[in-house]
């Protein structure tokens, strides 16, 4: 009897768990360059996970194509790579777009006779008819045209000839050869792209099965994706030792699980009652140093939890020496998968700074969870909008704020930019504080908060752009169900649409990373082994 084997090729829907073996592909297929971040092919996925392909080949990623659905108003007019794909993050996709907009493709050199390249194409294709789409557009790479130009002439003579045949270009060529056609040139399209001289064609592939003079209308379904948010507001008091404090954090985790809470969070800085059994008074550094001592314990009941309550546990934040040796303020968030994850807050308040010499962080990158990808900025990152911004163009549509305020006007602050983060990312954000006080503790002398589950202002949401809210300065749970789906329709068809009427043309945010004494790299390579551009 005969038995099937399993498939060596296979084309399938990129994942995140598959993100580091895409940037493995992207090394191989730009050696010496640097094309996208790891947060950039999060952002890909999680903003629109059917459009984004790789061909595995015995178990190894050899082939990625990502794209995203755009308005044909904005596919068909002049545009560049970094306008169109929302500086590589695919934050410009549109679910009510009628075009699939081709913005990578990468396949291994050591592949191409298996003709990946044409089977991806095919994955966009079969994408298109199953989504009633117009078809599909992106710019191609020119490779051929910088080597000839003063020959030839303008990119447009030069795309011209390419398709009269009288001139072999290895990317227009191929495309021509898998039924796209061009419509012009664009041009500045990718200026990195030295071999094209920054120019693209702008291709085309229409979709026989859809009328293009029929005016196309999609809609996003108001379908149901909740998710059960816990804020619990945390009171500092006192306590004998370490098994005293986790049974105060546990009973607030067992009944956040009782509640079915899909989530619970902590506030920032709830871990200094630990010092409160110490005997004798310590320094700031003595104090760091006992904190590291708790870390690794306190991680390890936090996981326990996540685990036996079934619930996700963000772990307010947690000051300690970092491995490098900084001292960091940092989030420990415990999925109930078993998970751990480990947020540094990138800006140190004045006091932090001064008092504990703490450090900020160098990233801040979406956490992905059985319910999406979520981000945590601890405190004062809530008032930086630029980090709210980078995490909800990874995909983020929630984000955790655990706080420790002194004073109404610092909660204020904290309250004011959580809720404008919410506004202009259209997403939640769910507030932790403490309350109470632990005298003899620094940071801990008085408290004050106001925890809170905040919405975007639209129809779909609370009339005030609040889900729930604790009543001021007393430890207590918070619980609201929220709507992740009422988060897309507001994207794509609410009263405003703050994410994608962004002036992409305009500014950007860049995230720069260069390890220390190592020189800058490039951004983007010139796709030289590329199959073609889109």
């Amino acid at each position: 009897m005969s038995r099937k084997s399993k498939a060596r090729l296979n084309i399938r829907p990129a994942t995140p768990a598959d993100v580091p073996a895409i940037l493995g592909l992207i090394d191989r297929v730009y050696p010496g360059f640097v094309s996208y971040s790891a947060g950039m092919i999060r952002g890909q996925i999680n903003n629109f996970p059917e459009g984004q392909f790789i061909a595995i080949f015995e178990d190894a990623v050899v082939g990625y194509c990502a794209s995203s659905r755009i308005d044909e108003a904005l596919v068909m007019a002049p545009h560049d790579w970094e306008t169109i794909t929302g500086n590589g993050f695919g934050s410009r996709h549109d679910p009510t777009g009628d075009w699939l907009y081709g913005f990578e493709l990468a396949v291994d050199a050591e592949q191409r006779g298996l003709r990946i390249g044409k089977r991806l194409y095919e994955a966009r294709r079969s994408l298109v008819e199953q989504l009633e789409l117009k078809g599909i557009v992106f710019g191609g790479r020119m490779p051929g045209y910088a080597r000839v130009a003063r020959k030839v002439g303008t990119a447009d003579d030069y795309l011209n000839q390419v398709v009269e045949g009288e001139i072999r270009d290895p990317v227009i060529t191929f495309q021509l050869a898998n039924g796209f056609a061009p419509i012009g040139v664009l041009k500045g399209y990718l200026p990195e792209d030295k071999a094209s001289k920054g120019n693209a064609a702008h291709m085309v592939w229409r979709n026989a099965y859809v009328d293009p003079d029929e005016a196309s209308e999609f809609r996003v379904p108001r379908g149901i994706e909740s998710v059960r948010l816990a804020t619990v507001q945390f009171q500092a008091r006192a306590v004998k030792n370490f098994a005293a404090f986790i049974k105060q954090v546990e009973y607030f985790v067992d009944v956040a699980a009782d509640y079915r809470s899909d989530f619970v969070v902590f506030p920032e800085l709830f871990s200094l009652p630990l010092l409160s059994f110490e005997k004798a008074t310590l320094t700031p550094m003595e104090a760091i140093d006992r904190l590291t001592e708790h870390r690794q314990p306190l991680v390890d009941e936090l996981s326990r939890m996540a685990l036996r309550y079934n619930i996700n546990i963000i772990g307010g934040s947690h000051p300690t020496v970092a491995d490098d040796g900084d001292i960091q303020n940092v989030a420990y968030v415990c999925l109930r998968d078993g998970s751990i994850h480990a947020q540094e807050k990138i800006h140190p308040t004045p006091n932090e700074a001064y008092w504990w010499k703490i450090k900020g962080g160098d990233s801040v990158d979406v956490i992905q969870t059985d319910c999406g990808p979520i981000g945590v900025l601890i405190c004062y990152d809530s008032e930086f909008p630029e980090l709210a911004r980078r995490l909800v163009d990874e995909g983020a549509r929630i984000l955790f704020v655990p706080f420790c305020t002194d004073s109404r006007q610092g909660y204020m602050r904290v309250r004011y930019c959580s809720q404008a983060r919410a506004i202009e990312n259209q997403c939640f954000v769910v507030m932790s504080g403490n309350v109470g006080n632990l005298p003899g503790v620094d940071n801990m002398d008085i408290q004050y908060a106001q925890s809170c589950i905040l919405t975007p202002c639209d129809f779909p949401f609370a009339r005030d752009g609040i889900a729930a809210e604790a009543s001021e300065n007393i430890e207590t749970l918070t619980i609201a169900d929220v709507n992740l789906a009422d988060l897309t329709w507001a994207r794509a068809e609410g009263t405003v649409r703050n994410l994608a009427d962004r002036r992409f043309d305009l500014y950007r945010i860049d995230w720069t990373q260069h390890p220390e004494g190592a020189p800058p790299v490039k951004v983007h390579p010139e796709r030289a082994k590329s199959p073609g551009g889109g």
